[in-house]
């Protein structure tokens, strides 16, 4: 079973990019998505969610170079979740979405990364926007 979630919204921060011991890229940057409608009383509403997103290998160097904060991207990836224990031996969990593919809007040219592992998957797919 395949989960998959697209977001499409603006960076909060500059990406943060880091080495794994291995000598792996990984790339973590913030998303805000935001939703709005007009309440029951007529009345404008606006709600901001922030995701938090992983890129791996490749994809991770490229959303590192060209990514800043206020930059509108589309991400397409999968949810997954994080547990360990805080420094008082709680358990805590965290969702992120590991980004499969992001797409560069809203600047003078637009531009695709994706993972070597999905590129030939998502040639053949189509996406309904």
């Amino acid at each position: 079973m395949y989960q998959r979630v697209v977001l499409v919204g603006h960076l909060g921060a500059d990406p943060e990019m880091r080495y794994t011991p291995n000598g792996n890229p990984v790339t973590t940057f913030r998303v805000a998505t935001n939703r709005r409608w007009t309440d029951g009383e007529g009345n404008p509403q606006e709600e901001t969610t922030w995701f938090r997103v992983v890129a791996w290998g490749k994809l991770a160097e490229t959303t590192n170079q060209y990514l800043s904060k206020g930059r509108l991207v589309l991400v397409d990836g999968a949810i997954q979740t994080r547990s360990w224990e805080d420094q008082s031996g709680q358990s805590r969990q965290s969702w992120e979405v590991r980004a499969n593919t992001v797409k560069f809007l809203g600047g003078r040219e637009e531009r695709i990364a994706e993972s070597p592992e999905i590129a030939a998957e998502a040639v053949e797919e189509d996406i309904p926007f």
